[in-house]
């Protein structure tokens, strides 16, 4: 599965009863669409309207999101590559939405740093999680039909509030 995941250009993967295509785009790297999907399955069963990759009125675009009926986003996620300007942004205006952080083979504590610091003295009502994916991911949480079934007990993760 892994060795036909990085020939194609879109990734069908299913989740629960909904399924979702990614299109790989030629300057994106294999694991941030996988982590894209990863997180759409992780997440589903608490956002079951979560998408992958639609603006929300900001100058930033979340990779996953869920938004609520005035279109206000209760879930933003992240995939990869992120800032430090962009984390505390993020967490400053978005205060009463769950936002997730994913990475791929990257140790977590300097983001557990860079999150603890921007969370001082900051009112939020929802949580920020940490994700580190790791090599294998590909083989533990995804079959031969592109279904995911993964869970926070079968990750690395961390919840800061």
């Amino acid at each position: 599965m892994e060795s036909e995941l990085k020939l194609r250009r879109k990734w069908t993967f299913r989740a629960q009863d909904k399924q979702i295509v990614l299109v790989k785009k030629h300057y994106e790297k294999s694991a941030h669409v996988l982590m894209k999907g990863f997180m759409w399955a992780l997440y589903l069963p608490y956002y079951p309207n979560l998408t992958v990759e639609v603006a929300v009125g900001d100058r930033y675009k979340p990779d996953v999101v869920a938004v609520d009926e005035r279109g206000k986003p209760q879930f933003w996620g992240e995939a990869g590559q992120i800032t430090v300007q962009k984390i505390r942004s993020l967490l400053r205006r978005y205060r009463a939405t769950h936002v997730a952080i994913a990475k791929w083979q990257t140790p977590l504590t300097p983001y557990i740093e860079i999150v603890t610091e921007a969370l001082k003295n900051l009112k939020r009502a929802r949580p920020v999680d940490l994700i580190n994916f790791q090599e294998d991911s590909v083989q533990r949480f995804i079959d031969e039909s592109g279904r995911i079934t993964i869970d926070h007990d079968s990750l690395n993760w961390v919840r800061l509030e």
